[in-house]
C-alpha cells in the first residue's frame, strides 16, 4: 500500500507508461481539474476518465454485465409512486441488489437502488422506473465492476 501526499492510502499496482499529446488550453483545464479534485497526478485524473469512458462504452454494448446504482429523486405523496416503486423492483429482484430511502422533505424522497445485470436490462429497469409519475429526476450510474454473488448455490 502506498500512501500519497493528502494521506490517503492506494493499492500499489503495475502500471504502463504511455504518453499523451495534448493542446495548451486542454492541457490548462485538465491541471485545473486535477487540483480542483484533489487528485495527486495527471495520470491519475487521466485513469479515472479512461475508466469511466471504458464503463460507458461497455455499457452501450448491452449484454456486459455491470454493477451501479440508479439514483431517483421523487414526490413521495404522489398516490401509489411508492408501491409502483417497490413492485418494479420486486419484478426484477435478479437485478434488484439494494435500496436505501431518504427522506429530504415532507414532499421529497431520495431513494439509491443498487443494480447488477446486463447493462441493457439495468436501462430498462430504470427507464421503467424513471417514467413513473411523480419521479423528478434520476440517473442510472453503472461501474464496469461485478458484486461477488451474495448467494452460492448450493452444493450437491
Amino acid at each position: 500500500m502506498t500512501t500519497t501526499k493528502n494521506g490517503s492510502d492506494r493499492v500499489s499496482c503495475l502500471v504502463s507508461r504511455i504518453s499523451v499529446s495534448l493542446p495548451p488550453d486542454l492541457l490548462a483545464e485538465l491541471d485545473g481539474m486535477v487540483e480542483s479534485r484533489g487528485y495527486d497526478s495527471r495520470s491519475q485524473a487521466i485513469g479515472d476518465m479512461v475508466n469511466y469512458q471504458l464503463a460507458e462504452h461497455k455499457r452501450s454494448l448491452g449484454n456486459e454485465v455491470m454493477a451501479g446504482t440508479l439514483t431517483l429523486l421523487y414526490n413521495r405523496a404522489t398516490r401509489g409512486l411508492q408501491g409502483r416503486l417497490a413492485d418494479i423492483q420486486y419484478q426484477h429482484v435478479a437485478e434488484v441488489i439494494s435500496s436505501l430511502h431518504v427522506h429530504l422533505t415532507e414532499d421529497q424522497m431520495l431513494e439509491v437502488i443498487l443494480v447488477q445485470g446486463p447493462a441493457a436490462k439495468l436501462q430498462a429497469i430504470a427507464n421503467e422506473m424513471l417514467a413513473q409519475r411523480g419521479v423528478i429526476t434520476g440517473r442510472l450510474q453503472l461501474l464496469a465492476a461485478v458484486i461477488p454473488p451474495l448467494h452460492a448455490p448450493a452444493a450437491d
